[in-house]
Order: structure tokens, then C-alpha cells, then sequence
């Protein structure tokens, strides 16, 4: 098991999914991935945040997509948080890198605090400056986070943006569906702490993806179909990374599964 206890500025930290069933949601990737949960109290009375959590250890959230985030034109979706030494002074450098605050830095409980905000092709990052709560306590094992994937017509465009943010540095190199980047930032993992790439199909806004570290990712994916899932990419050999898959859960949230090469 790989734990964290801390995430250096600039490093993918925390996923939670949007869902109008947590019920339903909780049922299904509790069988997926083993999870079990904890709600905890927020500020909104009779709201709770669902704690995900395998071997005692946070993994990921969950929450309710209300009817105003619905009627917003929010789906239900999985979030990437980035932890951020301050995140008023991160949040201050959006706009003037061609981004948008769409919600100001505000606290969560003492847990820590957050903003929301938009690169300058539309993709939402959520921004984490950490009290209580780091993040994902557990990574890089079945049913746990294991990486961040920018989809964005145009990674280099957007590459600045998050250099100024989160101090990333860019590396393209090709690969068999084509140029792929990998982001790094000092402190972070020497592989690479996110990824880019073009959308497979033209005319896909952009969005951040989060990619669950799975034994199997034939059987879990076969797994997810029974449970309701949709697969959007079968399960794939990557040559020099593993075996991946995209599915929708039952709502229609996007995630994907790898199985790194041994």
C-alpha cells in the first residue's frame, strides 16, 4: 500500500465525484474498488460529503449534484484537486493567466481550503490549500488514484497557464494515439505528476480525468459493464504504460483504469 501524509504545492492530491445518487454511487464503486465510506457533516445542514476510504485510509469523496449545479449544466462528474501552498495567491494569478475563478477561495469546515477554477480552454481544477485533510491518503493500488489526465484541444496552449499556477514544466513526446505530455513540478514524482493529451474525438470540451490503479483491468472493467457502466474505450495495451480503459458509472461520470506494466 502506498500512503501519503503530505503533497508538495503543485501536486495532484484529492479526486470527488458529483453524483445525483450517492446511494447508487457509493454501491458501485464500493464493489468496484473496495471501498468503504464515512460521512461527514458540512456546513449545509442535512449535507453530508461521502469519505471514501480502503484499509482505514481516505481515497476519494463524494457528493451530492444538487439541482442548482444541475441546472447550472454541472453532469456528474469526477473533480481534481491540486494542493497549493496558499491558495489566495494562486487563485490571484487565474485571470491574469487567462483563467477563471469560478468559485473564490473558501473554507471547508477545518478541513481546508479550496477554489474552483477554469484554464483558458474551460477545463475545472479545483485548487486545495490543506488543514486537516491532505488529500488522498492511499494511491497507486487497486480501486485508489493513481494519475490526472488534462484532455484539452491544445495541451501546449494551455501549458502556460499551468506554469504559472502550479510552477508545471511540460514534456511532449509521441505515443500510438499521438503527442502526449507529461507535466512535472519540483518536489513531485520524478515520472510525472499529470498528463495532456488531444481529445480522441474532435469538438470534446475539455476536462480533467482521473485514471483508478485497478489488478485487472479486463476484469474490472468487465466487472463495471455488469454493474451498469459503459465502456467508451475496452480495455487497451499502451506500450511503456499499461493497460488502460475509459468508462462512464452508471450516471454517466467519465473515469478510467489502468494496470501499470510490471
Amino acid at each position: 500500500m502506498t500512503t501519503m501524509t503530505s503533497y508538495p504545492h503543485g501536486v495532484p492530491s484529492w479526486i470527488d465525484l458529483a453524483t445525483p445518487d450517492p446511494a447508487a454511487s457509493k454501491e458501485f464503486y464500493g464493489e468496484l474498488f473496495g471501498w468503504d465510506y464515512e460521512e461527514e457533516p458540512t456546513d449545509q445542514e442535512g449535507v453530508h460529503y461521502v469519505m471514501a476510504r480502503k484499509g482505514g485510509h481516505s481515497a476519494a469523496g463524494m457528493m451530492q449534484l444538487s439541482d442548482e449545479m444541475a441546472a447550472s449544466g454541472m453532469p456528474p462528474v469526477w473533480s481534481s484537486y491540486v494542493t497549493v501552498d496558499d491558495v489566495e495567491a494562486t487563485a490571484a494569478k487565474v485571470a491574469p493567466a487567462g483563467g477563471t475563478v469560478l468559485q473564490p477561495p473558501m473554507d471547508v469546515m477545518d478541513a481546508g481550503r479550496m477554489a474552483v477554477v477554469t484554464d483558458p480552454a474551460g477545463a475545472v481544477i479545483c485548487l486545495w490549500q490543506a488543514k486537516e485533510h491532505i488529500g488522498s491518503e492511499v494511491v497507486n493500488e487497486h480501486g485508489a488514484l493513481t494519475w490526472n489526465e488534462l484532455i484539452t484541444p491544445d495541451p501546449a496552449a494551455v501549458a502556460p497557464f499551468y506554469a504559472e499556477l502550479f510552477g508545471w514544466t511540460a514534456q511532449t513526446a509521441p505515443m500510438p494515439t499521438g503527442d502526449y505530455t507529461v507535466f512535472h513540478v519540483e518536489g513531485g514524482n520524478e515520472n510525472g505528476i499529470a498528463g495532456a493529451m488531444a481529445p480522441p474525438m474532435p469538438g470534446m470540451p475539455a476536462f480533467w480525468g482521473v485514471y483508478f490503479n485497478v489488478d485487472d483491468v479486463a476484469a474490472t472493467t468487465a466487472r463495471a459493464k455488469e454493474l451498469g457502466a459503459q465502456a467508451l474505450m475496452e480495455p487497451t495495451p499502451m506500450p511503456g504504460v499499461g493497460t488502460l480503459a475509459t468508462l462512464t458509472d452508471p450516471h454517466g461520470a467519465v473515469f478510467a483504469l489502468m494496470s501499470p506494466e510490471s
